[in-house]
This record gives structure tokens, sequence and C-alpha cells, in this order.
């Protein structure tokens, strides 16, 4: 889907980016003429939902703040799940996308599995997008582009991010999933995503991917993101175990945009790196 073309109007400059899963949802509209955030919100649901219950979150939503009768220049979707594989582009077949997820992801026969392409660092990110919100975005506003959070999260760090002499673990918090990405000389060497529920369970996950991985808890960098605050009861047990604990400001080197504590506290790290 690619998104539409300009009517040269004030409004037209203005981008919407919506981020779905079935545990929450956020969305941004951004005024690119203003370089501000016009209006946002983020939504953590109380009990994971179905695909089709979270569509009725999003409409109460798209009414609440009337989006389906403002005009956009761009639109983005960004599906979030664990339905996803990145493969390396020298072993990419766009022929193949079921059969790169079926060995580490529950998928059906019926499912629809796309990609995306990091043309940047030669690999794709495939994945199972929520059809049914696909759907009604196409009926509020026509054509749109979708990706999967996973391919935003990785592009905006790899691009973003300058790193340091050791390899760095960027570690994206919300209530109820961690995401890590480990890179090292602007080379990504691991992206994963772990549902968790207890502060140990998000220790054990860290812990065993740097020891898959052989890093050294006492060189390899921890920066810490999303929903948490510096010595709160996960980052002091972070700080246990790993030497170089510190929380990460993705506002100073990831955004082109000044925003202040409250909206990077509100607004996803996805949402905002996708406009």
């Amino acid at each position: 889907m690619t998104p539409r073309k300009n009517n040269n109007t004030i409004e037209d400059f203005n981008k919407l980016s919506i981020q779905v899963s079935l545990n929450g949802l956020s969305f941004c509209i951004w005024d690119s003429i203003a370089n501000s955030i016009i209006s946002s919100e983020n939504i953590v649901f109380q009990k994971e939902l179905t695909p089709y219950a979270v569509q009725k979150e999003l409409k109460a939503i798209c009414e609440k703040y009337d989006i389906a009768n403002k005009k956009f220049a761009d639109i983005i979707v960004i599906h979030r799940n664990n339905l996803f594989s990145f493969v390396p582009k020298s072993l990419f077949d766009e022929n193949e996308l079921a059969n790169y997820l079926k060995f580490n992801s529950k998928i059906l026969a019926n499912d629809h599995v796309a990609y995306d392409e990091l043309e940047n660092y030669e690999m794709c990110n495939v994945y199972v997008p929520f059809v049914n919100i696909n759907n009604y975005i196409f009926e509020l506003f026509g054509s749109f582009i979708y990706k999967h959070s996973a391919t935003v999260m990785v592009e905006s760090l790899m691009n973003n991010y300058s790193g340091n002499k050791n390899a760095t673990c960027f570690a994206h918090i919300t209530e109820t999933q961690m995401e890590l990405t480990i890179m090292e000389n602007k080379k990504l060497l691991l992206y994963n995503s772990f549902d968790y529920v207890t502060k140990e369970d998000f220790m054990y996950y860290l812990l065993f991917t740097l020891e898959q991985l052989k890093m050294d808890t006492e060189k390899i960098v921890l920066k810490l993101f999303g929903a948490i605050e510096k010595h709160d009861d996960l980052f002091n047990l972070c700080t246990q175990y790993v030497k170089d604990v510190s929380l990460f400001n993705p506002s100073e080197s990831t955004f082109n945009f000044e925003l202040d504590d409250s909206e990077i506290e509100t607004i996803d790290f996805t949402v905002l790196s996708s406009l």
C-alpha cells in the first residue's frame, strides 16, 4: 500500500502514525510544518484482546479525535506482535514467506504474510499483519503504508545511533513486552522480543540473550528506554548484573523534532520514529 498524494493544503502536511497490538494501541498526529505533535494517545489494555476487539478500540479512538474526517500527507500503520522473523537478503525468497515463520511462530494456513525490506542493511522482516486493521484503515483513508514494529525499531536505532567501541544492547520496555536490539560497530547482532510478567522474567531473558551471544556483562553497554525510570526496581535489578546501565533518551539522537518529557513518556518510540 502506498501513501496518497498531497492536495497542497495546510492539513495535507499532517502525518498520522498508528500502532496496534493485542496489548494496546497508540497514535500520533504530527504537523510537519510546525514540527510539533497535534494530538496523541497511548492505551494499554487490561488483558490481551482479539484482533477484532482491537479494531473496536481503534474505531473508538478515531471517533474521539475525529480522525476519519481529517486529511493526511502520510499514513502509516505499525503492527506489533511476535509473528515475525528477520531474514538475510541473500536467503530471502518472496515465494517462501510462510516458511520463514512456521518454525518459530504459530501461523494459520490462511494468514496473510507480508514483509518489510530494510534496504540499507541487506535483510527483510517477514511477519503477519493484522489484516482486519489494514482493511479498516483502508476503508477510512484509501491507500497507506504499513510496517512491523521491529522494522521501525531496528531501522531507527541503526540509522541514528552512532554507538561506541563496546557492543550496545537497547532494551525497549512496555508493561508486558521487552524488545532487545543488540548492535556492534553499526552491525545488527540480534533483535528479539519477549513477553514478561515480573522483573525477574525480564532479567532472565536479558541474561540468557547475552549468554547466547557470548557477551560479557562487564563490557556490554545496556541502554533502557520506554516504560522505565532511573532507580526503579527494574533498573536497579539490571545494575546488579550488568556493569554499564543507563537510560536512553531517544529524542536526543533519533527524532528530528523536540519533545517535552510528557510526550516522550506517553507516545510510543516506534510511533514517533515512523514520522
